[in-house]
């Protein structure tokens, strides 16, 4: 089998609309043949152009450079790619980022009304917030570098931080994220941690509050 019949079925085995990574075709072409890095990437982008230059895979669509993905055709045009798993992978993928903003708060239960910003916070924004136009989502630094064991906190502490700021409408909203915290299992002396050390004394405070709803030892 040559490298562009091995990445042309490769293609085909997948699912529409989502992300083909180049990287990742890279990579099982390195297993599969049992050759270096280097040589294939190379050999994986020379099989793509080919494939793409014959329309071996009449369906195949090039998102951006590295990116590729499969269409099919609806009652509406062409079927995109899957943004939310581009967002996925660009922003949030091994705990380098989390969903906050109003929209974080929504989901929490917190409000019912639906933002339309899509707000990341994420190591990949270095000093303020920006809008992807591209995936059409905002990203913004978060309080401190995140990692897998902070992720949950800075997440649940951004959101209090929003209490006051919000159009929360919910009633008790300081019981559902004492509920939350609970299911979600986190350390309540972890959580007062964060909270002092990275965001302002009214989340401070209002963490305390939400230890009245709580059996925590702190």
């Amino acid at each position: 089998m040559t490298y562009t019949q091995f990445v042309t079925n490769y293609l085909k085995k997948q699912k529409i609309g989502n992300p083909i990574y180049i990287k990742d075709i890279s990579f099982a072409v390195s297993n599969a043949f049992n050759i270096d890095k280097k040589k294939s990437s190379s050999a994986s982008s020379i099989a793509m152009n080919r494939i793409i230059n014959r329309k071996t895979v009449p369906n195949l669509r090039c998102y951006q450079k590295g990116i590729f993905y499969l269409t099919t055709l609806t009652p509406f045009g062409e079927l995109p790619i899957t943004k939310n798993m581009l967002i996925e992978e660009k922003y949030l993928s091994n705990d380098k980022g989390y969903k906050t903003g109003y929209r974080l708060l929504y989901d929490i239960g917190l409000t019912s009304q639906i933002p339309n910003e899509y707000l990341i916070a994420t190591n990949v924004a270095k000093e303020c917030l920006r809008h992807d136009n591209l995936l059409d989502v905002s990203i913004c630094p978060p309080k401190t570098p995140i990692d897998k064991n902070n992720i949950a906190y800075l997440q649940i502490l951004d959101a209090i931080n929003l209490l006051n700021k919000a159009p929360v409408d919910a009633d008790n909203p300081l019981s559902i994220i004492a509920n939350y915290i609970e299911d979600k299992k986190l350390d309540f002396r972890k959580l007062l941690f964060y909270a002092d050390r990275y965001y302002s004394k009214n989340t401070l405070i209002d963490v305390a509050h939400i230890a009245t709803f709580m059996e925590v030892n702190v």
